[in-house]
């Protein structure tokens, strides 16, 4: 039973709720008996390390220093995270079950390593670039409702936190509502349904 967790945030790097959460779920994970990774994004603190909560955290930082914008910066460290979740891949026998990607950020690692490794994903969405620059129509805005469409075409499943999460993800890119589940943001609720997910996109793997 084996998972790894992809989010740009994590504590002690905490830009808004997702890192708290990302930190819960892994806790809650462990204490379920599933052997979790989370592989984050730290601008000094980098490398392995074993967490209170019992699960792994890897944190890169980006090998690039010089980068133009957002996405750039998103695209050249996501080889970090490849590079780190194929080394969890085959060190551990090439055993793992599942990757559940938070947010766009990591999505093209993910998407990777599913089709090179054959791991598949789950999406977990928290928040849409529509709603995040509601007015923006530039390119960049453009490219990264690409990455989250590419997200939603290539997971087996996706995870939203609240119905109104899942109406807009259908309204926005078409996802069909039985690929989407609502996963309300309370532990013990919250980690069932997210068992329930792993185990079915893993094939039953997780028992």
């Amino acid at each position: 039973m084996r998972a790894l967790l992809f989010s740009w945030e994590y504590p002690p790097r905490i830009v808004g709720k997702l890192a708290e959460y990302v930190s819960t779920l892994a806790s809650q994970l462990v204490k379920n008996d599933v052997e979790t990774h989370v592989i984050t994004y730290h601008d000094t603190m980098t490398g392995v390390a074993d967490e209170p909560n019992g699960a792994e955290v890897t944190r890169v930082t980006n090998p690039i220093r010089s980068l133009t914008n957002l996405l750039t910066w998103v695209l050249t460290l996501n080889q970090e995270v490849e590079r780190v979740a194929s080394n969890v891949y085959y060190i551990s026998g090439k055993h793992v079950d599942v990757i559940d990607v938070h947010d766009w950020h990591f999505i093209p690692a993910a998407v990777t390593l599913k089709n090179a490794l054959g791991i598949p994903i789950v999406y977990s969405v928290d928040s849409l670039e529509d709603h995040r620059s509601p007015t923006a129509d530039a390119p960049l805005n453009m490219a990264i409702r690409g990455i989250e469409w590419l997200g939603f075409y290539e997971a087996q499943e996706v995870t939203a936190k609240s119905e109104w999460m899942q109406s807009e993800i259908i309204r926005l890119y078409k996802v069909p509502k039985e690929k989407i589940v609502v996963t309300l943001p309370v532990a013990d609720i919250a980690v069932k349904n997210v068992l329930d997910i792993y185990k079915n996109v893993s094939g039953g793997n997780l028992g």
